[in-house]
C-alpha cells in the first residue's frame, strides 16, 4: 500500500509538473517574441486570462473596475495552491493584525507583495514585464509562493498606456528607426503619459480625484501589502533606479521601512551585478510626498518603492542613446522582470519579519498630536469626510465647545470656537499616521532638495478652521443630515454661495433653463441676511418653467441644496431683489484651449472639473484651429498653463484683445501669464527680483544645485489677502490659503482689481528658498483687468492643480459666472 501511495504522490507531482510547463509563455500566447512588440492592452489580459484558465488553483483574476474609456482594470493573484484556497483568511488575517479588523490574529509567514504597472502609459515596458513575471514566478520560482501571495496589477492606466501603443504601433518604421529624431520617438499631444482626463496617476493616490485611483484603494484597502512596487520609466539615458530612494524621508517611516529598502537594493544589485548592468540608488527619488505610488503605501504601513528603467515615451521598440547604446524593449522589460522576482524573493525570505514589523507601524501612541479638529462650512466638511472615506479614516464630530492647540489659520498656538458639526479625527486610529501625514500643518523637511511639493495639509485646501491638539479631543459619532424641507410657493428662493456645491446647483439650474440672479451686494430679507453671491430665483423670472416649485424642489432635493423662501421683494434692507445690484446669471458658453502650447495637465484639469465636477457644458479649441475660430460663439475663453509664444501670435493675439473689447472674457492660468506680461496693452508686469548678484557665479559647481533652491518655492501654502467685495471673491472672507507652485511673481495691477494678493511672505507650510520669497511681497495671485466691454481674468495660481485644493476652486467658478456680468449673452 505505501508504494502503491508513493507512484500515486510522484504521479499526481508530475501532473502538476506537467499543467505548470503547459503554461504558455507570453511570446507563445501573443504570437511574437515578447519585447518585439508593444501589446495592446486587451493581449495582456487574454494573456493573464488564459493563465488563470491553466492554473486556476495557483492564479485568481479580478477585475476591480473601468477606466473612463471603459477598459478593464484587473488584478491577478499569485500563489501556492494551498495560500490560493485561503485567501480570504488571508486577506483578513492581515486587516486584523493591523487593527484593521476585530479579532485576533494568527501568527504567519505569508508576505504579501503588490506590484503596480505601468501607471504612466507611456512608460509602457513594465506591462510588457508583468506577462513575463507572472510567468516566470509560476515556472522558474514556484518556491517563492509557498510564503508569498504576489497581487500584480499588469496596467494601472489602460487608456493612456493603450494611447501610446496605438500611436506607436501606427508609426513606427520596420525595422523600427533607433534614430531619436524619427517620428516614433517623438510622440504627439498630449502623449500617453497621463490617464483619460489628462491626470498622471502616480500624483493621485492620496486625492484619488480619478476613477482609477478610486478603484484601486478600494481593493488596496481591503489587502494592505506589506511590499507595494510602482514600475516606471525615465530618460533614456538613465541607468536602472531602485531602492533605497533618497532624502527626504517623511518622518514617520520606520527604521525597519528604511532599513528593508537598504536589503531590497542589495539583493536586485545581486542580479545586476552579476549581469553587468548599471544602477542607481538613493538619487532623485524621495519618500516624501504623499499622493505617489511609494509613498502612500509606505505611509499605510507597506515597503513602498519606485522602480525606474531608463526609456520613457522615447524609446520605442530601440533607441540609440547619449552614450551610443541601443536601448530596446527587450532589455527594458528584462530589467524590471529582474528587480520584479527580486522583489518577491527578499519578501519570501523574510516574510515574518514584514508581518511583525507591519503590525508595528500602526502603534501610533507616539505622535505628537493626537486630535485635529476642523470647522467651517458644512459643504466643504462634507468635501473632506469624502476625502476620509476613500482612505477608510474615522471621524466623529467634536463634543467640546473650545479646543487649544496649534492654530492654522495664525500658525501658532491658539483656540477655536467649535460646535458639533465640526470634525474630529484622532490618530489613536491605525491609520493614525496617515491622518497625521495629510493633516500635519507643516510637515518636517530633511532636506530641501525634493522631487515634488512640500505642502499640502488638507484643512488649508479645505479652506476649513482647524487646531491641531498634543491631547485627544472629545468627540462623539457623527450626526446623521438633517433632510431638506419642501420648498412652499414664494416669490422666490435664495441659496447661499460659498462651496463648489453651491456652483454645481447653479450649474444645473443654468443647464435648465432657470433664469438665476446673484447678488453684489448683502441684502436682509425674511429676517435672514444673505452674503455677496448668494443666488436667488425668482417666480416671476421663471415662468416657463413648467411646474416651477416642484421642478426646483427636485433639483434642490438632488443636490442636498438647502433655500431660503422670499416672501417679498421688499428687502428689509437693499437692495431690493430688483434692484441692479441683483444681476441675472449669464449662461455662459465656456472654451478652453487645447493641443500644441497647452500644458495636458492643467487642460486635463479644467476638462475634469467641468465634466466630473461642475456638471457644466465646455467646448475644447486646438489651438492649431484658433485663427480659423468664431470667438464670438463664446463668452469666457480658459487659456490653460502653457507657453504659447507661437500660438499667440500678433494676428491671434489681435483676435483675441478685439473680442475682449466687445464683450469677452479670457481666463489664463499660471504659465499662460507669460503671454501678457509686459506686453503692449496690458497692465499685467512681472516683478523684478533685487537678488541677482554676481555671487552667483562663484559658486562652485558642487553646491549650485542646493544654492539654486534659494530661489525655489517647491509648493508652498502662504495666506493671500483678499478683496471679497470684488465678484471673483463671492463666498470668501478676508483671507485665503493659497498653495503656490513656484517662484514667478507678478506685480499688483495698476489698471484693473487685485482681488487676491499677498502682503506678508510668511510660510505657513512648504519649503520657500529665501530669495524667492523676497520677492513675493506685494504681488498679484487673482486679478482681473478690465479691457473695453470685457476683461482678462489673471490667476497666478492653479486652483485645480491635481483637483486637490477644492477651496480655490470657488474662484474659477466666480471668474466664469460673476466677473464683468455685463459682458454678452449669446
Amino acid at each position: 500500500m505505501r508504494n502503491l501511495f508513493t507512484l500515486l504522490f510522484i504521479a499526481f507531482c508530475g501532473t502538476i509538473s506537467i499543467i505548470a510547463q503547459n503554461i504558455q509563455s507570453p511570446s507563445e500566447f501573443l504570437g511574437y517574441d515578447i519585447g518585439t512588440q508593444f501589446s495592446r492592452h486587451h493581449q495582456v489580459l487574454d494573456y493573464f486570462k488564459s493563465v488563470a484558465k491553466t492554473l486556476p488553483n495557483q492564479v485568481k483574476l479580478e477585475e476591480y473596475g473601468k477606466t473612463n474609456e471603459r477598459r478593464s482594470l484587473s488584478l491577478a493573484y499569485v500563489s501556492s495552491e494551498e495560500n490560493i484556497k485561503n485567501l480570504e483568511t488571508i486577506r483578513e488575517n492581515n486587516l486584523k493584525n493591523a487593527g484593521l479588523l476585530d479579532g485576533n490574529p494568527i501568527a504567519t509567514d505569508v508576505a504579501i507583495v503588490w506590484l503596480s504597472y505601468n501607471v504612466h502609459g507611456n512608460e509602457a515596458s513594465s506591462t510588457e514585464a508583468s506577462m513575463l513575471t507572472l510567468y516566470k514566478l509560476l515556472t522558474e520560482r514556484k518556491d517563492l509562493l509557498k510564503n508569498t501571495v504576489v497581487i500584480i496589477d499588469p496596467c494601472i492606466n489602460p487608456d493612456g498606456r493603450d494611447r501610446y501603443v496605438n500611436w506607436y504601433n501606427e508609426t513606427k518604421s520596420t525595422p523600427y528607426d533607433i534614430d531619436r529624431q524619427a517620428s516614433e520617438h517623438n510622440e504627439p499631444w498630449p502623449g500617453g503619459r497621463p490617464n483619460h482626463y489628462l491626470f498622471d496617476l502616480n500624483r493621485d493616490w492620496a486625492w484619488a480625484t480619478q476613477v482609477e485611483s478610486q478603484l484601486r484603494l478600494n481593493v488596496y484597502n481591503k489587502w494592505m501589502p506589506h511590499v507595494h512596487v510602482d514600475f516606471h520609466e525615465q530618460g533614456i539615458n538613465e541607468p536602472y533606479y531602485f531602492a533605497p530612494a533618497a532624502e527626504p524621508f517623511h518622518e514617520i517611516i520606520s527604521d525597519w521601512q528604511r532599513d528593508f529598502q537598504t536589503q531590497i537594493g542589495k539583493n536586485h544589485a545581486k542580479y545586476f551585478d552579476a549581469e553587468g548592468w548599471l544602477f542607481f540608488t538613493r538619487e532623485r527619488f524621495d519618500l516624501f510626498y504623499p499622493s505617489y505610488g511609494d509613498t502612500y503605501p509606505t505611509y499605510m504601513g507597506a515597503i513602498g518603492m519606485t522602480y525606474e528603467q531608463g526609456g520613457h515615451g522615447m524609446a520605442g521598440l530601440g533607441i540609440l542613446n547619449d552614450e551610443g547604446h541601443v536601448l530596446t524593449l527587450i532589455e527594458r522589460l528584462t530589467h524590471h522582470t529582474t528587480t520584479g522576482l527580486s522583489t518577491v524573493e527578499i519578501a519570501s525570505k523574510n516574510a515574518s519579519k514584514l508581518n511583525s514589523e507591519f503590525a508595528k507601524f500602526f502603534d501610533n501612541s507616539n505622535l505628537k498630536y493626537k486630535s485635529y479638529v476642523v470647522s467651517g462650512n458644512e459643504d466643504n466638511l462634507n468635501s473632506l469626510k469624502t476625502l476620509l472615506n476613500k482612505h477608510e479614516i474615522d471621524f466623529e464630530n467634536a463634543n467640546s465647545s473650545k479646543v487649544s492647540g496649534y492654530k492654522y489659520a495664525t500658525g501658532q498656538q491658539g483656540s477655536m470656537n467649535t460646535n458639533s458639526s465640526a470634525l474630529v479625527v484622532h490618530t489613536n486610529q491605525p491609520k493614525g499616521k496617515m491622518v497625521k501625514v495629510l493633516f500635519e500643518p507643516n510637515a518636517k523637511l530633511s532636506d530641501s532638495l525634493t522631487y515634488d511639493i512640500t505642502a499640502w495639509s488638507v484643512p488649508y485646501a479645505y479652506g476649513l478652521d482647524a487646531i491641531a491638539s498634543t491631547s485627544k479631543v472629545s468627540s462623539t459619532k457623527l450626526m446623521e443630515r438633517k433632510a431638506l424641507q419642501t420648498l412652499n410657493d414664494a416669490y422666490g428662493y435664495v441659496s447661499k454661495w460659498n462651496s463648489l456645491e453651491d456652483a454645481q446647483f447653479l450649474a444645473e439650474l443654468l443647464k435648465q433653463k432657470f433664469k438665476v440672479r446673484f447678488t453684489e451686494k448683502p441684502f436682509t430679507s425674511s429676517g435672514h441676511t444673505f452674503d455677496r453671491g448668494s443666488l436667488i430665483i425668482t417666480k416671476g423670472d421663471n415662468t416657463h418653467i413648467e411646474n416651477f416649485v416642484s421642478t426646483l424642489n427636485t433639483i434642490a432635493q438632488n443636490h442636498a441644496q438647502p433655500l431660503t423662501q422670499l416672501n417679498t421683494g421688499f428687502s428689509q434692507t437693499t437692495p431690493d431683489i430688483g434692484s441692479p445690484d441683483i444681476k441675472l446669471v449669464n449662461k455662459q458658453k465656456v472654451a478652453v484651449l487645447s493641443g500644441k502650447g497647452t500644458s495636458s495637465l492643467s487642460y486635463g484639469a479644467i476638462w475634469h472639473f467641468f465634466e466630473q465636477q461642475l456638471n457644466y457644458p465646455l467646448t475644447s479649441i486646438n489651438t492649431d484651429n484658433l485663427s480659423r475660430t468664431n470667438l464670438d460663439k463664446f463668452n469666457v475663453i480658459i487659456i490653460p498653463s502653457g507657453y504659447y509664444g507661437s500660438v499667440l501670435n500678433e494676428g491671434n493675439m489681435k483676435k483675441l484683445k478685439d473680442w475682449v473689447r466687445s464683450g469677452g472674457k479670457v481666463i489664463a492660468i499660471d504659465g499662460a501669464l507669460r503671454s501678457f506680461a509686459g506686453k503692449d496693452g496690458f497692465s499685467l508686469k512681472y516683478k523684478s527680483s533685487d537678488n541677482d548678484s554676481d555671487d552667483d557665479n562663484l559658486t562652485p559647481y558642487a553646491d549650485r544645485e542646493r544654492e539654486y533652491t534659494n530661489q525655489l518655492i517647491t509648493g508652498a501654502i502662504f495666506k493671500t489677502k483678499v478683496d471679497k467685495t470684488h465678484p471673483m471673491a463671492f463666498g470668501y472672507g478676508d483671507d485665503y490659503f493659497t498653495l503656490k507652485l513656484g517662484s514667478t511673481a507678478y506685480s499688483l495691477l495698476d489698471g484693473g482689481y487685485n482681488v487676491a494678493h499677498l502682503d506678508n511672505t510668511k510660510v505657513y507650510s512648504g519649503f520657500a528658498g529665501k530669495d524667492a520669497l523676497s520677492n513675493l511681497n506685494q504681488t498679484l495671485v487673482f486679478g482681473e483687468e478690465p479691457m473695453g466691454s470685457g476683461s482678462f481674468i489673471y490667476m497666478v495660481d492653479n486652483t485645480l492643480f491635481r483637483s486637490f485644493w477644492e477651496n480655490g476652486k470657488l474662484f474659477l467658478v466666480n471668474a466664469i459666472f460673476f466677473v464683468n456680468n455685463n459682458a454678452f449673452e449669446l
